[in-house]
């Protein structure tokens, strides 16, 4: 968990640059990526040096050679801002550039960081600016994963303003409800075709590594090839790229499937039924046209709307069998028109729709109002859906204002999630319930409405109230009490 001190500490990194003329926090970020992993590939020499002092060998695999000890962090930092300034502009970074996620240099494009940095600009504006966010940020002990990841989480936090085309991100606790409630497992393939800066992903391979811990441990050539194999991600954004990459190898994960690529238009390269598991927060503004969208998603539904074409897309690239769970707008649960009742149908009758996760509207604040759902469902291709569990969430464990105050006393995700995995017992809960399921002959009846509002049942309490003389008496008791209290007063002005 990232401290009140070390947030201090971010922030005078953050203000640094900013008023250095660094405005776009988009760049702030991506600028103290490229430091990091700099900071990161000195630590990880520095442990190979340790590790072949002790057996008294050689340095296994040196991301360094003899004639680059000058590029180490440890190195440049000790030099004066002029010297630091060029040698971090005119060597070190076009250094970082050509390296592979595994320290080493590499074939281009046999990487996925080495691929996305191709493009990279060194935009640092001045010396004086560069070695006061060195000197702060080596002030920053990164010891361990969880410190890097969360230190990343937070920065990533700061970018207060939505992105084009609705994008925005996604809290970090919606987004290990989605992984817990899915429970990925090390023969997943798991893809996120809107990835952004890859939180689903960086969650997915935390809770393999944490429940899977054994089975996902395996040699490093073994291990990015595993890697490259289980975790795919899509964005058609080159900074989010770059970003998505460098949050996963923060988090300990080497070399994933991370490329750009347009989701929604035509593909010569076909993913259909090539994943196990999607997480996604897709785009949800806007429309597309018709000429640029893929073909064979227009032909599952023919729309313009974003939200409802990544639908079909999700639906088109998971295999038999897998499983889905993704956010959409509250829209996509009872919009009325033909695209939209047939893709809630296509989910009810020829898949296996399997929750319906109401969220309140400030989830997403500051960055968005909009009222949102999760959706979870398994494709089968055949069916399959008897009962959709509903649950209602009132409260995410923040405050529903732009401010997203911690309140983890209010926190409705423990028993949602405790729910979800005794879905059995859901079945005696009454419909004025948190959760409760509906049977699949009801929601067709209701036109495939998956809104929770529409089967939930609301008690109303008696209220008593006292009868109208009665009130007319007391209120004419107090201005009695009002008329003598004055008339004392103008007794005691006239004296």
């Amino acid at each position: 968990m990232i401290t009140g001190e070390l947030k201090s500490k971010v922030d005078r990194i953050w203000d640094t640059m900013w008023s250095g003329g660094i405005s776009n926090p988009l760049s702030v970020i991506e600028h103290l990526t490229y430091l990091l992993f700099i900071k990161r590939l000195d630590e990880l020499h520095t442990l190979r040096e340790r590790k072949a002092a002790r057996l008294g060998k050689p340095i296994e695999e040196p991301i360094f050679t003899t004639k680059q000890q000058h590029l180490r962090w440890s190195r440049f930092k000790e030099t004066a801002p002029e010297i630091m300034f060029a040698t971090v502009r005119d060597e070190v970074f076009p250094f970082i550039k050509k390296l592979g996620t595994n320290g080493g240099e590499e074939a281009e494009g046999d990487s996925t960081y080495s691929h996305h940095m191709r493009d990279a600009l060194f935009m640092m504006p001045t010396p004086r600016v560069l070695a006061n966010v060195v000197d702060q940020l080596d002030g920053i002990s990164m010891d361990d994963r969880d410190t890097k990841g969360d230190l990343y989480e937070y920065m990533l936090g700061k970018i207060a303003s939505a992105g084009q085309n609705g994008q925005f991100r996604t809290p970090r606790h919606i987004i290990r409800l989605m992984v817990d409630i899915t429970a990925p497992t090390p023969k997943d393939k798991i893809c996120d075709p809107a990835c952004g800066t890859a939180g689903f992903l960086v969650a997915a391979s935390e809770y393999l590594r944490q429940h899977h811990g054994d089975a996902i441990h395996k040699p490093a050539a073994r291990r990015r090839r595993s890697n490259a194999e289980t975790f795919h991600g899509y964005d058609f954004d080159s900074t989010m790229l770059r970003i998505g990459s460098m949050n996963m190898l923060l988090h300990g994960v080497e070399n994933p499937d991370i490329r750009y690529r347009d989701s929604l238009a035509q593909a010569e390269e076909d993913d259909a039924e090539r994943f196990s598991l999607i997480l996604a927060n897709p785009p949800f503004a806007g429309s597309l046209d018709y000429e640029s969208t893929a073909k064979d998603l227009l032909q599952i539904v023919k729309t313009k709307k974003t939200e409802l074409l990544f639908l079909a897309l999700f639906l088109r690239l998971l295999e038999p069998g897998g499983r889905g769970a993704v956010i959409v707008p509250d829209g996509v649960l009872f919009g009325s028109s033909k695209a939209h009742r047939t893709l809630r149908q296509m989910l009810v009758e020829e898949q296996k729709l399997d929750g319906v996760i109401s969220m309140p509207s400030g989830v997403f604040k500051p960055y968005a109002g909009v009222s949102t759902a999760i959706l979870v469902f398994t494709k089968t291709n055949s069916g399959g859906t008897d009962s959709v569990w509903f649950y209602g969430m009132q409260s995410d464990g923040f405050s529903l204002d732009d401010k997203r105050t911690p309140q983890p006393e209010h926190s409705d995700l423990p028993d949602l999630l405790t729910r979800w995995q005794n879905r059995e017992k859901e079945k005696k809960r009454k419909r004025t319930d948190r959760s409760f399921l509906v049977p699949k002959e009801e929601i067709a009846a209701a036109g495939y409405d998956l809104s929770i509002n529409r089967y939930k049942e609301v008690e109303y309490e008696a209220v008593e109230h006292d009868s109208p003389q009665e009130i007319l008496a007391r209120l004419a008791k107090l201005e009695a009490e009002i008329a003598a209290g004055r008339k004392e007063l103008e007794g005691l002005l006239r004296s």
